[in-house]
């Protein structure tokens, strides 16, 4: 009997012990929510947006700059108000794309086929073809090699991101500003397999020909890949050189700097804050050098560079005469290399570039120096030549040296844009590895088609205006935006805290240039701007 009444009593202690449970964990906490509803009733999101655009504000993006005192600093488009009424979690990105500055619809509303680089049909069939030869080269290597494991042909995907990519790319920019293709481009040049690596074309032209007295940066220092994946698309890889604090020292001259992978996927994401949308999608990706690039290469020359450290890390280093030396490799660890994977543009086929010297190009010698460094009229001489005398070039240009300064590079010797979109034509900003190189120093040389030609576009201003704004800070928008890279923190706080301070030199040059010349000599419209 004693120990059926025991029973009973640790049986009455174990209901009592859920019961509590279950009131502390589910019922108290309902109730804590019905109070704090009370307290606190919900506001309707949709409310508080229209809160923030009462009628009359939507000109905001389109206000004008130069009224009063010219301050373009704290001029241009109205921040919305504060105290929440963003209703985007707190999200300053999401914020910053959805206010009107970003979504003015652009005249014509409609692409027509001359507005496209590339026509449909005739890009699919250039590509059939070359995954159809892609198939034959790969079933002739592998009898050769005597591999046996039999692999499926691929197939072109037509609904494949690259793809797509290629296709939406229109006069106006790589990509529209509302289109889902970038961020499924990004996905699957993140976790997409590769099937091929090679050198670069231009990597191939210095194998075996590398000459000092022509090649100003040895090729070791800018070694990059290409990475094909199992979609078919391609991408440009270029790996890790340098750590993320590690600031390029003073005394080093612009073309012999390290390129970093790092600055490839910043200068994307800042690209596309400034609505430039002209940096192919970038992102970046842990490599493993062994399975991803040895196994898949087949050029012998890139396999007869791999090897193994003291430290038993897997490297390889730019095959080159005079540069076959380890210390130049890169490793991975063991396996694992860091890299940014930049999308390729349509063949040159299907839509020819053209590269074209820029006219405040560098002296790539240690003691020269060019006109524009000299002359602080250049720009008189810039503006009566062909086509910076009668087209857009040379406020898209300005425009490149506003992005540039922004990232700190001093290397863009050459640009490059579609023949098909003529002079006014959007200028591509490849190559901005020699970016975000040092914090500490803000070169305002690189504002020099600024500030001698002081032009800028409306469009152009209004974004750097409302970068400046507290509600939209750039560095703000950037740490935010940068966290959705893979190997996130993309940059250090030195890096984004720089951007601010160099905005404000940027938004003072433009002041001191309206005070100088009158806001209507400076400030440049469009059409689409005037219509907006």
């Amino acid at each position: 009997m004693p120990g059926l009444r025991r029973d009973r009593l640790l049986t009455l202690l174990l209901l009592g012990a859920l019961l509590s449970a279950d009131l502390y964990f589910h019922l108290w906490p309902q109730v804590q929510r019905q109070l704090r509803s009370r307290e606190h009733p919900p506001v309707c999101p949709c409310a508080a947006s229209r809160a923030s655009f009462p009628p009359g504000d939507s000109a905001a993006a389109s206000s004008d700059p130069g009224k009063g005192a010219h301050n373009f600093s704290q001029a241009g488009p109205k921040a919305e108000p504060e105290g929440g009424g963003r209703g985007f979690s707190d999200s300053k990105l999401q914020a910053l794309f959805a206010h009107p500055l970003y979504n003015v619809p652009e005249e014509p509303s409609l692409l027509g086929p001359e507005d496209l680089l590339v026509a449909s049909q005739e890009a699919l069939r250039y590509y059939r073809r070359k995954v159809a030869r892609w198939n034959r080269r790969h079933k002739i290597y592998r009898e050769q090699m005597n591999l046996t494991s039999s692999e499926p042909p691929l197939q072109l995907r037509l609904e494949a991101s690259w793809v797509q990519f290629h296709l939406g790319i229109n006069s106006r920019g790589l990509y529209s500003p509302s289109s889902r293709v970038v961020s499924d481009l990004l996905h699957d040049m993140r976790h997409f397999p590769t099937i091929s690596a090679d050198y670069s074309q231009d990597e191939k032209a210095l194998l075996g020909a590398c000459d000092c007295t022509q090649i100003v940066k040895p090729s070791g220092v800018h070694l990059k890949l290409v990475l094909r994946f199992s979609d078919f698309g391609k991408a440009m890889f270029k790996p890790m050189r340098q750590q993320r604090d590690e600031e390029t020292p003073a005394d080093f001259f612009y073309f012999i700097d390290f390129q970093r992978h790092n600055a490839e996927i910043a200068a994307f994401h800042l690209d596309r804050i400034l609505d430039f949308r002209r940096v192919p999608p970038t992102v970046g990706r842990l490599v493993n050098v062994t399975k991803e690039i040895l196994e898949v290469t087949k050029n012998e020359i890139l396999q007869s560079v791999f090897f193994v450290s003291p430290a038993s890390n897997v490297c390889f280093f730019a095959k080159c005469p005079y540069m076959c030396k380890t210390e130049y490799a890169v490793c991975g660890n063991p396996h694992l290399l860091e890299g940014s994977l930049s999308a390729f543009l349509p063949s040159l086929n299907l839509a020819p570039r053209l590269s074209v010297p820029n006219p405040w190009i560098r002296s790539y010698t240690l003691a020269g120096k060019e006109e524009w460094e000299l002359n602080p009229r250049y720009c008189d001489t810039v503006k009566q030549i062909y086509p910076y005398n009668g087209s857009r070039r040379l406020l898209n240009i300005i425009d490149m040296a506003i992005f540039d300064f922004l990232i700190g590079n001093m290397d863009r010797h050459h640009y490059e844009m579609f023949t098909k979109f003529g002079d006014d034509g959007f200028l591509i900003h490849l190559d901005n590895a020699r970016g975000f190189g040092r914090h500490s120093h803000d070169e305002l040389s690189i504002l020099a088609p600024l500030s001698q030609c002081c032009m800028i576009k409306r469009k152009t201003l209004l974004h750097l205006q409302l970068l400046a704004q507290a509600d939209y800070r750039l560095s703000d928008v950037m740490r935010e935006s940068l966290l959705d890279d893979q190997l996130a923190p993309i940059l250090t706080e030195p890096h984004l805290l720089a951007l601010d301070r160099r905005l404000q030199t940027i938004l003072k040059t433009v002041e001191q240039c309206v005070e100088a010349h009158g806001e209507q000599n400076v400030i440049a419209d469009s059409p689409a701007e005037q219509s907006a």
